[in-house]
């Protein structure tokens, strides 16, 4: 699944949404001290008071919200498990029977309580229910709606959120006129924050597709590899953090490690000219080691070579047929996302102006020098000029 195809089942998410059709919640609480079950119950959703569905539905939103590759990845099952998770969601997708289906789900949080042991009490909740993506029209003239043809997908949507002791509090009470400690037991439950969750199936092309499950971390770069691994039952997930260490360190043994600010400056602008190429494309541009080449060649080093860069590939990922995604390696374009921390200062700038910054020798000593258009103001102050070849005064 791309951001788009998120985006649009995550807005789905809302109160008297006719796209929408959420049939059953099930939630599962699990006991700290014993890791069992302690109770479970489902209900029609639309049972559920207003109020409730509001909460749940924030809820199932957090999880289907974050960058891709960093809160949010795309996994693919395993072969020959048994007991797949993958066939355990797929039949509780096909059952019509609500008990079957809940059996189903309960089979996945016996893997989640084999996995390990959860430091609080906490709540599995499951929802099985259909959406509804509008097909366009086919020209503006035509006089059927967009929802008279409709792509429909049924889904299974996994949160699982954390418990935590009620707040003790000292209340007034006007009718008695005397202050009274407020006495709560009951755990409250934090749909603010899931821990993680999974959407199944994941939708391609506007199509399910069975072989692969949307995972959410609770936070961004916090992966649990087990729960993929053992209760997913998902192969090993490529994070873009992995994959921004693998391009610096493939350019840093192609360049000898020896770059400076306008190459790299090209470097950025020409992977971004790639992914705004390939914007409306379903899958998000890749680069194996011909592109990353094609890249270095054209952002001005000239003595890059296939052989050299199929190498660096090889000596940091032992796969020579590697693939980058292109919007995990690529810094935010138009916002101040590259970080350049120094001694005395931290200064932030956009890889499009990167080519403004530079590192120059001034007075045997390494600086940082930035083009500017405009006078340089600090604390009000308007800064004067000052030559760089003039004589350093010292005391």
């Amino acid at each position: 699944m791309n951001k788009k195809d998120i985006a649009n089942i995550r807005k789905q998410f809302k109160p008297d949404n006719d796209l929408l059709k959420i049939t059953d919640i099930f939630n599962v609480y699990i006991l700290k001290e014993s890791s069992e079950i302690y109770h479970a119950q489902n209900q029609p959703f639309e049972m559920l008071e207003q109020e409730q569905q509001e909460l749940f539905m924030n809820n199932f939103k957090k999880v289907l919200t974050g960058q891709v590759d960093q809160r949010l990845f795309e996994l693919k099952f395993q072969r020959d498990i048994e007991r797949s998770s993958q066939l355990i969601l797929h039949q509780g997708l096909l059952s019509s029977d609500t008990q079957e289906w809940n059996e189903q789900m309960l089979l996945i949080v016996e893997k989640m309580l084999q996995e390990k042991e959860y430091e609080m009490d906490i709540v599995v909740t499951f929802i099985r229910g259909e959406y509804l993506k509008p097909m366009k029209p086919r020209n503006d003239e035509a006089e059927e709606s967009e929802r008279d043809a409709v792509y429909s997908h049924s889904f299974i949507l996994c949160s699982i959120n954390k418990t935590q002791d009620p707040k003790k509090e000292l209340l007034f009470d006007y009718v008695e006129k005397e202050f009274k400690y407020n006495i709560v037991v009951d755990p409250i439950i934090n749909l603010n924050a899931p821990l993680k969750g999974f959407l199944f199936p994941c939708f391609t092309d506007n199509a399910a597709d069975v072989n692969h499950i949307l995972y959410s971390a609770g936070k961004e770069k916090e992966l649990d590899f087990e729960f993929i691994e053992n209760v997913l039952n998902a192969q090993d997930v490529i994070t873009a953090e992995e994959d921004k260490f693998v391009f610096e360190e493939v350019v840093k043994d192609v360049t000898g490690n020896q770059l400076n600010t306008s190459t790299l400056a090209n470097v950025y602008e020409e992977i971004n000219r790639v992914i705004e190429e390939n914007e409306d494309e379903e899958e998000p541009p890749k680069l194996g080691h011909k592109e990353v080449e094609r890249v270095l060649k054209m952002s001005g080093l000239e003595e890059v070579n296939p052989e050299k860069v199929e190498a660096a590939f090889h000596k940091v990922t032992d796969d020579g047929k590697y693939e980058l995604k292109a919007n995990n390696i690529m810094p935010k374009y138009n916002s101040k996302s590259i970080k350049i921390d120094t001694k005395v200062a931290k200064i932030s700038v956009s890889p499009e102006d990167l080519r403004y910054v530079k590192q120059v020798n001034y007075g045997g000593k390494r600086c940082i020098l930035i083009e500017v258009e405009e006078d340089t103001v600090i604390e009000g102050f308007t800064m004067i000029p000052e030559s760089l070849t003039s004589e350093r005064t010292t005391s």
